[in-house]
């Protein structure tokens, strides 16, 4: 079991429904956002509950790339060890390419990708001195296919963190850490509570308890929840272009 986990983008939505379900299991946590006051809500309400775990809180904002690294090593000092990390920050928000929009796109693609890559670099780095853990990146059934309009930004991020995870399994191939691409459907939270267009979408509950299940089996790629998305990537990924157009 993998006992010390961390979760980025703690303070709210996935990050903190999963925090919830692994301190239900007895998992000591590690928990960082940008959001202080929400994160020590949050410790004060686990800890009370599971009084026999120990849930850390430290703010974060993944862009401030060195202090990434310096949040994740404090926290495994304060642990001993670090046996998952999630990199689960990100946000929601992109714009149409070519219509003004490039700074909400860059902030999008910033903290998307570029922080998911300091991210997986702070946490390879504790895992290699360890020789054990496993890296979770939190992609999105968006990322297997281009999308036009204000998703597009969006989902040209979560592909590229779905090919920095298979680059990452790549190197740790036949080595004691893991690596898992994580990529989620609709689920219901506030970066799309206001989507109109949101097939499949489950409630937050049901998607967290799916999204720790998958988690925990430590493949390579899952999607979530398996049904319907697991089929419909194949679909989707299959489908020619002029098919797709269409279908979008």
């Amino acid at each position: 079991m993998r006992k010390n986990i961390l979760i980025t983008g703690a303070s709210t939505g996935l990050g903190e429904g999963m925090a919830r379900e692994w301190a239900a299991k007895g998992c000591n946590l590690a928990l960082c956002a940008r959001r202080a006051d929400k994160l020590e809500a949050l410790q004060r309400e686990l800890q009370q509950a599971y009084p026999d775990i120990r849930v850390l809180v430290r703010s974060l904002d993944v862009c401030d790339y060195e202090q990434v690294f310096e949040v994740f090593r404090g926290f495994r000092d304060e642990l001993g060890s670090v046996d998952r990390v999630v990199v689960n920050a990100g946000i929601g928000s992109s714009q149409p390419i070519g219509r003004g929009h490039f700074t909400a796109n860059r902030q999008t693609a910033e903290t998307n990708f570029i922080a998911a890559i300091a991210q997986s670099e702070a946490a390879m780095e504790i895992f290699r001195e360890q020789n054990s853990g496993h890296l979770v990146l939190i992609s999105s059934v968006s990322g297997v296919r281009g999308f036009r309009g204000p998703i597009n930004v969006y989902a040209a991020t979560k592909a590229a963190v779905a090919s920095l995870a298979e680059g990452l399994q790549l190197d740790t191939k036949d080595k004691p850490i893991n690596v898992s691409n994580i990529m989620p459907g609709y689920i219901l939270t506030d970066i799309n509570r206001d989507t109109k267009s949101a097939p499949f979408r489950v409630d937050l509950e049901t998607g967290v308890k799916a999204l720790v299940k998958a988690i925990e089996s430590e493949k390579r790629r899952a999607y979530v929840p398996w049904w319907p998305w697991t089929p419909l990537s194949y679909v989707l990924k299959a489908l020619p272009f002029g098919l797709f157009a269409r279908a979008m």
